[in-house]
């Protein structure tokens, strides 16, 4: 691991120094690299991300209960599958530069794992289990609330980003609009599309991803954000 890579940069960068450092290691590694190196000292993060899973569910769980009294059980549980959606705890763990320490093995750095919404996801949540083994519930509970919970309604504009713009263009609006690819690259193993948002003539946002239904909702999302930023009510 290269020198600006190390536990005690991950440490800063999360706000947390873990008293066992094992934890944390265990929490970056992907079963690729254990499996390629017949390691058996470090198990993979899979046994982390069930316990972090259960944990980010029941203390998201809570403190949206507490802060929303006048919601229903069907808005609480669609305001919850926002937060911890796959692609906002990879967009999580984006922000937190959490995804160059992962330690993956050559074949799956090859397949494009280190670009994987998936694996950065279930690193966030093997990391929130890792936490919670080291330092207890409210250790745990204060990453979750610092990182994850924050930003919560972009984080709901992103997760409904194409229903909410179909809504919006064939409601308020009244508008055409389309999704438009603009290309794709890279080997078929590790493919980036590219696609846009046109309304009528007019170019509202542009995305990329991993899929071509990945690269629309991040166009629909860059859409909804320039809408809001003229003033249409979303």
């Amino acid at each position: 691991m290269q020198e600006e890579y190390t536990m005690e940069k991950l440490e800063e960068q999360i706000g947390y120094c873990f008293q066992d450092k094992h934890l944390l290691q265990q929490a970056l590694t992907h079963t690729s690299y254990t499996n390629e190196r017949k390691i058996n000292k470090i198990a993979s993060y899979e046994r982390l991300e069930f316990l972090g899973d259960a944990v980010l569910e029941l203390v998201s769980s809570e403190t949206l209960f507490r802060q929303n009294p006048t919601l229903s059980e069907g808005k609480l549980t669609k305001m919850r599958a926002a937060m911890v959606c796959e692609p906002s705890l990879a967009f999580c763990a984006r922000d937190l530069n959490l995804v160059p320490f992962i330690k993956l093995g050559k074949g799956e750095l090859y397949t494009g794992g280190r670009g994987r919404d998936s694996i950065s996801a279930d690193v966030m949540e093997a990391l929130i289990g890792a936490i919670y083994l080291d330092g207890g519930m409210e250790q745990s509970r204060s990453f979750i609330e610092k990182y994850i919970m924050a930003d919560l309604e972009d984080k709901q504009l992103f997760y409904d980003s194409k229903s909410t713009l179909q809504e919006l263009m064939q409601g308020k609006l009244k508008k055409d609009f389309s999704y438009e690819l603009l290309g794709e690259s890279g080997p078929e193993h590790h493919k980036c599309f590219r696609v846009q948002v046109r309304m009528e003539e007019e170019i509202l946002g542009e995305g990329t991803g991993k899929s071509k239904k990945a690269a629309e909702q991040q166009a629909a999302y860059k859409s909804l954000l320039l809408l809001r930023d003229r003033g249409i009510c979303i």
